[in-house]
């Protein structure tokens, strides 16, 4: 997978990146206070999910410093699924240094070339750095033509 800066590689993981990908993606929630089930559990979740189609997973730089995480699902709107950016991180010590570009940028080639029409991506309201990014990139977060905000709504279904 090409990417725009040449030590910037960005690859497509597999099954045996499982573990890499999920140290990642655990660094990621405990850097911002959010739960985690932890390194081994993610591991043998991205072992599974990776042998599938609905989901990929991308890693930045050699050896890896960030990873995306990509679901793909049907949607009645479009003729291709549609994307969603489910993560993207890159080791703090290492942003500012457009791997978070190069990733974002292998993503929406992964997308494209899935034959995705849209890419989405949630943002928590006050994480400003991250919308800042995503704006720089072109994504908004209004339909065109629109001055509202749109909003996304979830709701917890297990137990508890």
């Amino acid at each position: 997978m090409s990417s725009p800066h040449p030590d910037h590689l960005v690859r497509r993981a597999t099954p045996a990146d499982a573990l890499t990908a999920a140290r990642l993606l655990d660094a990621f929630n405990r850097e911002f206070d959010t739960a985690t089930p932890g390194v081994e559990v993610l591991a043998g979740r991205l072992r599974s999910l990776l042998a599938g189609q609905d989901l990929v997973v991308l890693l930045g730089g050699e050896p890896a410093i960030g990873v995306a995480v990509v679901s793909f699902r049907r949607n009645v709107w479009y003729e291709g699924p549609v994307a969603l950016l489910d993560e993207l991180y890159v080791r703090p010590d290492l942003r500012g240094r457009r791997y978070g570009h190069a990733m974002l940028t292998a993503t929406c080639a992964l997308a494209t070339d899935r034959g995705a029409e849209t890419l989405e991506i949630n943002v928590d309201g006050e994480d400003t750095d991250a919308r800042r990014f995503y704006e720089a990139h072109g994504f908004r977060n209004t339909e065109p033509d629109a001055s509202e905000p749109m909003y996304y709504y979830y709701r917890d279904l297990t137990p508890g």
